[in-house]
């Protein structure tokens, strides 16, 4: 039997996991069994095993493909010139949100919110994952000092806007999902009114 090519297998890698995203989409990690994702491939049990030796590995690949989302919507903002406006990024927030949310057999950021939670079960995963928004958080600094060099924010720390920023995107997929979806005109319109009030004591 000929050996498969390398574009190949990873087209065959990545069938198995679209295929398990819209099982935990529909019921959650531990809903799903491995029997569940198998069914759902339409291949067979050996052919899956070759590539994800366990459900864990599964989730973890899942996990790890959900909380990109985040990482890569910051990368793009970075390489725009000029750079974009608050505005502007808390509108692709919603947006990237709306579009990962979108496709008609799984949502990644149902998924991504799972992860959250499993991260706190698995030491290894939670260590993944805080790595990675240490990342992000550099990302929204390095968007911050850019906005206070333009003037946009001549006061601003970086690091508290970081904060802020990094704090807000699971709000959004969180409400998106447990209260309802906000618009990005909404929360701009929220953020600048908290913006005006006194936060003296």
């Amino acid at each position: 039997m000929p050996r498969l090519s390398e574009a190949r297998r990873e087209e065959r890698r990545r069938h198995i996991l679209t295929s398990a995203w819209s099982c935990f989409s529909r019921n959650g990690f531990h809903a799903t069994s491995m029997d569940d994702v198998i069914a759902a491939t339409g291949m067979s049990s050996s052919a899956v095993y070759r590539y994800f030796r366990s459900k864990d590995e599964i989730i973890d690949a899942a996990a790890d493909e959900a909380l990109a989302l985040v990482r890569d919507l910051f990368a793009r903002l970075l390489e725009r010139q000029p750079s974009p406006s608050p505005a502007e990024v808390v509108t692709a927030m919603v947006a990237e949100v709306d579009q990962r949310s979108s496709h008609p057999d799984y949502d990644l950021t149902r998924i991504a919110i799972q992860a959250w939670g499993e991260a706190l079960r698995s030491p290894e995963l939670e260590a993944r994952t805080r790595t990675f928004y240490s990342a992000v958080h550099d990302q929204m600094m390095e968007l911050a000092r850019r906005w206070r060099d333009e003037g946009r924010m001549p006061e601003a720390d970086e690091e508290q806007i970081a904060t802020a920023l990094i704090t807000l995107m699971p709000g959004i997929l969180v409400g998106r999902h447990l209260v309802k979806p906000v618009s990005a005109d909404h929360l701009i319109r929220g953020l600048s009114a908290l913006g005006s009030l006194s936060w003296d004591a």
